[in-house]
């Protein structure tokens, strides 16, 4: 798989970066849990494919995730070349999210993943902190996000985070190298087209996460009837299941459209997506190379998409 620039990081990245949250065990998400063994697996299989990126994040799993993820790393190193991602994340029990927070929240990062340092450290969902100015104020989180970049900690330094109205003024008011934003760009929803332009104009990279809208274009309606991660009635699913039609026309699998839907727009440098089990690996680089005619790709990009915030109604479950 070709690699390649991640905006001015330095960092030479794939077009696909696989995501760790589910592989913490977070069943109130994803409803379905994840054991250690299974974890371990899925993660030695994105170690030994041709995929260089991985992502995680301090509280995926209550910290579960970063602890697999490391144990795995004690045991075989990674890969020359290979970018590891985390992300700073507020106390889950306090909810405080201040500079001292985050120089605690890398270290306990550092410790469960067994690493020095981080490629590429983002400050992750400052909508669900106790107090925003806590992270914006002058010597608040994000000043010292960018310290621990001055202080060689990390490479690069971004801000991932679902909220397009709390995002889009931080992206215009600091410096950030990558922006991550997950379920916002999918052949279901917009959301995020102007913030997407608006960080590429300012030379920062972008990354798209959940393009398989929490799981459902991926599985199917009938299968996973969730959207977003909640609960989803027959309504709701219409959408999906038009989608679905259209690829069974084609004889594509909706996976492949959803995927590669994010793949092919220019301002994406990389998309994020989350896998559980080891086979889900192999089918999302399947999935990555399927031939899918112009003649599907018309008919999907024609299907009315959201620009909705598509986590308005979640009820969000830490864990």
């Amino acid at each position: 798989m070709n690699k390649h620039p991640l905006g001015r990081t330095g960092l030479q990245v794939t077009p696909i970066c696989f995501g760790g949250s589910a592989l913490g065990g977070m069943p109130g998400t994803y409803g379905y849990d994840v054991d250690e063994a299974r974890a371990r697996a899925t993660v030695e299989a994105i170690l030994d494919g041709p995929v260089n990126f991985l992502d995680t994040s301090r509280n995926y799993g209550l910290g579960r995730s970063e602890e697999r993820i490391g144990a795995v790393i004690r045991d075989r190193g990674l890969p020359e070349g290979f970018v590891l991602a985390t992300k700073l994340d507020r106390d889950m029990e306090t909810g405080r999210f201040d500079a001292d927070r985050v120089r605690r929240s890398l270290e306990e990062s550092l410790t469960a993943l067994g690493v020095e340092r981080i490629d590429l450290l983002h400050l992750h969902d400052p909508e669900h902190a106790r107090d925003l100015n806590e992270i914006t104020r002058t010597g608040g989180a994000l000043d010292e996000l960018f310290r621990l970049k001055e202080e060689g900690l990390a490479t690069a330094v971004g801000l991932a985070m679902g909220r397009l109205d709390i995002m889009e003024p931080l992206v215009r008011e600091r410096p950030f190298d990558v922006i991550l934003n997950h379920n916002r760009f999918t052949l279901l929803n917009r959301a995020s087209e102007a913030l997407f332009d608006d960080a590429r104009a300012r030379g920062m990279a972008v990354l798209n996460a959940a393009p398989f809208a929490g799981g459902v274009l991926a599985k199917g309606a009938d299968r996973m009837k969730r959207v977003t991660y909640q609960e989803a009635s027959e309504e709701a699913l219409k959408p999906v299941r038009r989608i679905e039609e259209i690829c069974a026309r084609h004889g594509i699998d909706p996976g492949a459209a959803a995927l590669q839907f994010s793949m092919r727009d220019p301002r994406i440098a990389s998309t994020v997506i989350g896998v559980s089990r080891p086979e889900r690996v192999t089918q999302t680089l399947d999935w990555a190379a399927a031939e899918i005619p112009q003649a599907a790709w018309d008919e999907l990009l024609a299907l009315p998409a959201s620009d909705r915030d598509p986590e308005a109604d979640r009820v969000y479950r830490p864990g």
